[in-house]
Order: structure tokens, then C-alpha cells, then sequence
């Protein structure tokens, strides 16, 4: 891996399946020592979780391989008593500690933010919850399904006939996820470490939202389902092509103006319904019946990179398999081809790149308990306690 602004820098991984594994990936990708801390015998759900029924059966899901290379794993009962011990000995050793439990649960085991901070006071606690850490919600189960229906983002998923939809992957999770990780490399940076992070998933989505929020709160307009349309602006949207959908966002007059006469079609500049941008907005399905009534006649392909040479903003819808595949998205190296013993896995790096460097994964996600023995005896545990404690099932 090449750069690692957070190098030296120990996070415990106390998260199971999106958000806080999505976060603390993050922070593994950018070089910090990510150690995730597991139930003994069975670990992260995302380890039974995924497209493949033999890899959940040996705690490798494929939900758990994409976002938990570049960690360590190691197993303990935190309810235990010497769990409990364990645990703090640990945090006297980390910079950061991410739990997404619901609020409560890790008071109620004496290992909450007071009890752990008196134990390391300059210690980072990032709490990621379905609401947030107060509030009558706070207890209220939290799946990303849950706060996609909460936050408001399925009312305007979809079309009038569709909606409420839900996004297709876990929205709420990942922003979540992102959203932690983003505070604690705020924090990290603080000239005086040690702060309690409360992570609302709602609160990340919604403030998302910004544009629906705003023209709701500022100026009055109630949210809609406009499906494939883009409501700014017209013609913007997603247009029938002969073989297949183009996304067109001819947001500015010019724009508008040459893709008209592109497609020979300048009779509609002088149309009294598409005269000026409000017009246009508020007749955009009639007008957009008449541009596919040219744009059904040739290829998606042809026309995106005719309008695009234009200078109007166009592209191609594709499918996951499609984008991984296009040389603008393969050949920047966001994939890695990470070793994980007989088998090569490809997994998502960090999205940004350092100058020339993109932050990738060269290790694989750790099976469970991988790190258990090393971990525990960097710790002062000898070899006989170490076993001792697996006898006990504390590991």
C-alpha cells in the first residue's frame, strides 16, 4: 500500500456488517492499524452473509470480505469479567474505539465512554447508531432499510407509481460508515486527542440530502418522486435511446440550444412551451417525447459521444459489471488484486487518490481470530494464559 497519513495510529473495531466495518476500511486503507474485536465462535454476522452459502459457512461471507481487508482480527466475551479487563488493557494501547451497538449497550457492560476514557483519556469513541446516541428513537432497532424509509430518501426514490422505493445498495449504512470516518480523522487531527463521536445514520443521510431539505425548509416546495428526472433543469434526465437509456443534463441555455440543433429539432427553440428554463421545467415530459422521437433512432453510444463533443454533459446508463469493466474506471486502479491463499480476491480500495498513489488493500480480511495469539502476547499475555483464556472460551 502506498500512502499512509494515518500510520501509527491503533483503532479497535468493535462494529459488525456496514457501517462501522465501512468506516474503520476506510481508516485501514489510509494506514491505520485496524484490530477488529469479535465474538468467539462465530464473529461479524457479514462473516454468514453474502452471495456465496460455502463462504458463509466458513465465516468468510462475501459481505464481510468487502470492507474488512487490511485488519486484524482477534475474538473476546466482552461480557466476561477477564473479557471486560481485556478489553480496557487493549484501549489503554488505541488511539480510537468504534462500536455500532445500540446506545446503552456498552454502559450496561461497564465499558462505555467514561469507563474506557478513565482507562485512556485521550481516547477517540466513535459511537455509530441508527439515531444517535438521545431521543425517543434511540432505541429503536436501526438497519440501513429502516433509516432509507426514516431519513425521507424512499418518498423521493422512484417515480409517482413507484415510490416509496428503496435505493439499490445500503445507502444509510455507507454514509454512515463514511461520515464516521470522516470525524475521526477530524478528530485525530485535534491538538488535544480524546472526544466522544456520536454517529446519527439518519442524521448522515439527511444532511445528504441537502438540496430536498433546503427547498423544503427555504423555499416551501414539498419533496417529490420525480424518478429519472432531474427537476433544476430541462431537458435533464434519462432519455430512450435505440438500444438502451443516455443520461442528458442540459442544465444551461447554450447546452439546450445545441443539442436541439443537433438533433435537428430547432423548430422547438421557438416553441412557445420551451422558450425559457420554466418552460422548458414545466413541460419536460412532452419535450422529452419529442428529443427521443430522435434519439430512438440511433445508438446510446453514438449520441453520448456526439452530444458530449458539444458540450452537452452526457453518458451512458451502465450496470456494476459494465462500469467495473470501462477503462476510466479499471485502469485508475480503485480494484486491487489482493493474495488470500489459493485465491486472488478483488476488492475496492479507498476512494481518493494521493497525487499519483490510491490507498488499496494488500492484505487480506483475516479469518477469525487470525490474531489472537500475536496480538495478545504484544499485550504481556504469556503463552498459558493466552491458552487458558481460549479454554474459557473468554477468546
Amino acid at each position: 500500500m502506498g500512502t499512509k497519513p494515518l500510520s501509527g495510529v491503533r483503532v479497535l473495531d468493535l462494529t459488525n456488517v456496514l457501517a462501522g466495518p465501512y468506516c474503520c476500511y476506510q481508516l485501514a486503507l489510509l494506514g491505520a492499524e485496524v484490530i477488529k474485536v469479535e465474538r468467539p465462535g462465530s464473529g461479524d454476522l457479514a462473516r454468514q452473509l453474502g452471495a456465496d452459502p460455502a463462504r458463509n459457512k466458513a465465516l468468510m461471507g462475501v459481505s464481510f470480505l468487502a470492507q474488512n481487508a487490511q485488519k486484524k482480527s482477534l475474538t473476546l466475551d466482552m461480557k466476561s469479567n477477564k473479557g471486560k479487563a481485556l478489553l480496557k488493557r487493549l484501549v489503554r494501547s488505541a488511539d480510537v474505539l468504534v462500536e455500532n451497538f445500540r446506545p446503552g449497550v456498552m454502559d450496561r457492560l461497564g465499558l462505555g465512554y467514561e469507563a474506557l476514557k478513565a482507562e485512556n483519556p485521550s481516547l477517540i469513541y466513535c459511537a455509530i447508531s441508527g439515531f444517535g446516541q438521545d431521543g425517543p428513537w434511540k432505541d429503536n432497532p436501526a438497519y440501513d432499510q429502516i433509516v432509507q424509509g426514516i431519513s425521507g430518501v424512499m418518498s423521493i426514490t422512484g417515480d409517482a407509481e413507484s415510490a416509496p422505493l428503496r435505493v439499490g445498495y445500503p445507502l444509510a449504512d455507507t454514509v454512515g460508515g463514511m461520515t464516521a470516518a470522516f470525524a475521526i480523522a477530524a478528530a485525530l487531527n485535534d491538538g488535544e486527542r480524546g472526544a466522544f463521536l456520536d454517529v446519527s445514520m439518519t442524521e448522515a443521510v439527511i444532511s445528504t440530502m441537502g438540496w430536498v431539505v433546503s427547498n423544503h425548509l427555504i423555499a416551501g416546495q414539498a419533496p417529490g418522486a420525480h424518478g429519472n428526472e432531474n427537476t433544476t433543469s430541462a431537458p435533464s434526465g434519462t432519455f430512450a435511446c435505440a438500444d438502451g437509456p443516455i443520461n442528458v443534463a442540459a442544465n444551461r441555455d447554450e447546452q439546450w440550444e445545441s443539442m436541439a440543433r443537433h438533433l435537428g429539432r430547432q423548430d422547438l427553440l421557438s416553441h412557445p412551451d420551451y422558450l425559457t428554463r420554466e418552460d422548458r421545467k414545466r413541460n419536460r415530459h412532452r419535450l422529452r417525447a419529442e428529443l427521443e422521437s430522435v434519439l430512438r433512432t440511433r445508438p446510446a453510444a453514438a449520441w453520448v459521444e456526439e452530444l458530449n463533443g458539444l458540450g452537452v454533459p452526457s453518458g451512458p446508463v451502465l450496470t456494476v459489471p459494465q462500469i467495473l469493466n470501462e477503462p476510466q474506471v479499471r485502469d485508475r486502479g480503485l480494484i486491487a488484486a489482493v493474495p488470500a491463499g489459493d485465491e486472488v480476491l478483488h476488492l475496492a480500495g479507498a476512494p481518493v487518490r494521493f497525487g499519483t498513489c490510491r490507498p488499496v488493500p494488500d492484505q487480506a480480511p483475516p479469518a477469525l481470530g487470525a490474531d489472537n495469539d500475536a496480538l495478545w502476547q504484544d499485550l504481556g499475555l504469556s503463552s498459558e494464559e493466552i491458552e487458558t483464556l481460549k479454554q474459557e472460551r473468554v477468546i
